[in-house]
């Protein structure tokens, strides 16, 4: 470092609530084989627990009659015995289309089990889910309403009662009442009016305390995330600590596990016109402390998310907000990749060619069909050289084909993406190990994690397109970032898409 960072400007910050996995993108996204059939799977998990989870599973071979699918834990007891299968057909007219609803009756990190009967025989594989509840749900007008209208006719009905007592109760048969009786009703009946409007606030008051501790047992919330910046220009970041996931040890676990060979990965985007970009790897310092020697870093607000996973297979992905200097910073090595573009929405990156080092473009190959939320879309980018031939010097990145980030111009949504899906790799390799042997995979050590087996399985030369199964959570306008490695260099494509 040529000059020291001015302590003025370490800071510490906290995360906001987020979803697990991704941020604001809870549905699951999945490629992949069962046996002889390969399939395409979503899964749109709802947003309470117990809840009906949604699915939808297309094979690409033909020859499937039946599907079965089991949910049931990754990890703990849970995932030692599986309910009986739930049997689906194909949806009429479709014979290779399969669409059903799945209870999920905890929270924590599920798999569901799909086993695929047919012609070429039967084969199976373990899609990894998280589940938790979201937020609370609202209740229907027409009940709130219907339930309102008899409080109030039981409050009147009370009101009326302890007046009639007052009253006639203790008139002789043909006595008249006095106007003192009756101004006495009426202070009785306005009395008990206050008592029970009391009472019912008081029980109001019980009923959201109540609620709220509820719901800080259950409704999700991703641990904290503070984030200093030393003199030196090197990030430390601390994983707060999360009660929802200490009070779910067995089935959430609270130890990290490497994914892709990282522990974490690190996603710093300059706001609001994300024009700069990086994905990092910080190294551990400590339990749940990391730091970061950090590159060249043009100075702003940025947005930061990290993404872990649990023992279990849960993922989380962590917020946090910073404001940084210009930092001359470390070369970039190993995973690390930076990259500098034009702002969100700018002309430059909202076409389908993003272009690369050494004259090379990446290209996304869509066709003129508009973008639609909550679809299932899959999205193909292939590399050229400067001749415009096909690149031939891809290779695997981090052990997949590419990595993909997309994020909403709010950042209300983050999602990183594979090319088999939305799902952490890390969960799946647990997933799959549970297929050949019941044992809780959450207390494997973790540089014998599946996960890291399945990375290096995958070390094979990359083709020269990669493709990502994907579905926008909402409309509006998003950026993508593609990663891909090209003779040891990694390199990003940017491109911005509008979602109807």
């Amino acid at each position: 470092m040529k000059k020291l960072i001015p302590l003025a400007l370490v800071l510490s910050l906290l995360v906001a609530p987020v979803c697990a996995a991704h941020v604001g993108s809870p549905d699951v996204y999945f490629q992949g084989d069962a046996g002889p059939y390969h399939l395409v799977v979503m899964i749109r998990t709802p947003q309470m627990i117990p809840g009906v989870a949604e699915f939808e599973i297309r094979s690409d071979t033909p020859g499937i009659r039946e599907i079965k699918i089991v949910p049931l834990y990754i990890a703990g007891e849970g995932s030692k015995f599986p309910p009986p299968p739930d049997i689906v057909k194909s949806v009429a007219g479709d014979p290779q289309l399969f669409a059903g609803k799945l209870w999920l009756m905890g929270s924590g990190s599920w798999q569901v089990r799909i086993e695929a009967d047919g012609d070429k025989g039967s084969g199976t594989v373990a899609v990894p889910v998280s589940a938790y509840a979201r937020n609370t749900l609202a209740m229907q007008r027409g009940l709130g309403i219907l339930l309102f209208g008899l409080m109030s006719l039981l409050v009147v009905a009370i009101v009326s009662i302890v007046g009639a007592a007052k009253r006639e109760g203790q008139l002789q048969p043909g006595e008249l009442l006095t106007p003192r009786q009756k101004r006495r009703a009426r202070l009785v009946m306005a009395a008990t009016l206050l008592a029970v409007v009391g009472i019912l606030v008081l029980g109001n008051m019980w009923w959201r305390v109540s609620a709220a501790n509820r719901a800080e047992r259950m409704i999700y919330v991703a641990p904290k995330l503070g984030v200093t910046l030393d003199p030196a220009g090197r990030m430390n970041l601390e994983i707060g600590d999360s009660k929802w996931h200490s009070s779910r040890t067995e089935i959430v676990g609270t130890v990290l596990i490497p994914d892709h060979g990282h522990l974490m990965h690190l996603f710093l985007v300059r706001e609001p016109a994300m024009d700069r970009f990086y994905h990092l790897h910080p190294e551990r310092t400590g339990t749940m402390t990391f730091t970061d020697d950090l590159p060249a870093v043009e100075g702003g607000h940025y947005k930061i998310f990290a993404d872990i996973v649990r023992a279990s297979g849960f993922p989380d992905t962590l917020v946090a907000v910073m404001d940084l200097p210009n930092i001359p910073g470390k070369p970039l090595a190993g995973d690390d990749s930076a990259e500098s573009g034009p702002a969100i929405g700018d002309a430059a990156r909202s076409g389908t060619i993003s272009p690369l080092s050494n004259g090379a473009h990446m290209i996304w190959e869509r066709d003129s069909t508009p973008l639609v939320s909550n679809r299932l879309t899959w999205f193909k980018f292939r590399v050229v050289d400067a001749a415009g031939k096909l690149a031939s010097d891809l290779e695997p990145y981090m052990g997949m084909a590419g990595h993909a980030e997309f994020i909403r111009s709010d950042f209300s949504v983050f999602a990183h993406v594979h090319p088999d899906g939305s799902i952490p790799m890390a969960a799946f390799s647990l997933a799959e190990a549970t297929l050949g042997a019941n044992s809780d995979s959450s207390q494997a050590p973790a540089e014998t994690m599946p996960g890291m087996v399945m990375m290096k399985a995958r070390e094979t030369a990359a083709p020269s397109e990669v493709a990502f199964p994907y579905g926008f959570p909402k409309p509006g306008l998003y950026r993508i970032f593609v990663q891909v490695k090209r003779a040891g260099k990694i390199e990003t494509g940017v491109f911005d898409a509008n979602v109807n």
